[in-house]
């Protein structure tokens, strides 16, 4: 190797390690995170989740109240859509237990040392979390829907919310979970590093996710359960149309796709020597 080619090996072999342990860094702030929350009692994360899913009403609130006011054009889903975030950011400010988040950052900690009783503790996190979720987003679309606190048009607004979710058969549900699943992983994987950025972040991808029409299980929830409480849809609707498949895409997309493929990654460089 000649003597000027030499530097900039060494230069490139210097930033490949710098960014593997950025990389690695950012593995093992989520990892402890994870730790953290499976350690936290079941009333903890109930009530936390309760909050949560009460919150993300925020989301269903925002887009129908901006749409309401918008025309049914390009230009309009493009502003309303920038409502779907605001659920997401109260919830990731406030420190409250949200599901897909936890579907990345509660596995971590059982990839990285598998056991039996981490993951009792994982799966209990899960449910509990998810139960509490759903609890807060159905009192939410019960009370947004029967106190008297919009007009006609909003409401109407509010159903075809719900309306455009259903109009997804299963698979679609499906498909479009995993991408949403994916989406949000990738955001609490960035925030660590986000810095004062942490909000842009959260706005971004979550504004993609409502944009493409993406199923999230505890956004959509909020929805379709507005429309479940009208009389629109029925329970078996929301459970089997719509919750079932997108909750398993969430869950396929946030944990055995982006989780452990990004776990794999750095575990592959601290195998080699290079994390």
């Amino acid at each position: 190797m000649s003597a000027t080619k030499m530097p900039q090996a060494k230069a490139t072999e210097t930033k490949d390690k710098s960014q593997q342990t950025q990389a690695a860094a950012v593995h093992e702030t989520i990892r402890i995170q994870g730790e953290k929350e499976l350690r936290r009692t079941v009333s903890a994360l109930l009530w936390s989740a309760i909050a949560a899913g009460l919150s993300m009403s925020f989301s269903m609130l925002a887009i129908g109240l901006l749409k309401s006011h918008l025309p049914e054009n390009d230009t309009g889903l493009l502003i309303s859509s920038w409502g779907y975030s605001m659920g997401f950011i109260v919830i990731i400010l406030a420190r409250q237990q949200l599901f897909t988040e936890n579907t990345v950052t509660a596995v971590l900690p059982l990839v990285n040392e598998p056991g039996l009783f981490k993951l009792f503790c994982l799966l209990r996190l899960w449910s509990v979390v998810l139960i509490g979720n759903l609890i807060g987003v159905a009192i939410a679309a019960y009370v947004l829907l029967a106190m008297p606190l919009f007009d006609a048009q909003t409401h109407d607004v509010f159903i075809s919310l719900g309306k455009k979710v259903m109009s997804n058969d299963p698979s679609q549900m499906f498909a479009k979970g995993v991408v949403a699943g994916w989406m949000i992983a990738t955001m609490v994987w960035l925030i660590p590093a986000a810095g004062q950025a942490k909000i842009w972040v959260i706005l971004i991808v979550t504004y993609l996710i409502g944009l493409g029409g993406f199923t999230h299980i505890i956004v959509g929830s909020t929805e379709v359960l507005y429309l479940v409480f009208d009389g629109n849809a029925s329970m078996s609707d929301y459970t089997v149309r719509f919750a079932l498949p997108t909750l398993l895409g969430n869950v396929v997309g946030g944990t055995f796709i982006f989780a452990l493929i990004s776990h794999a990654q750095v575990r592959s460089d601290n195998l080699n020597g290079t994390g």
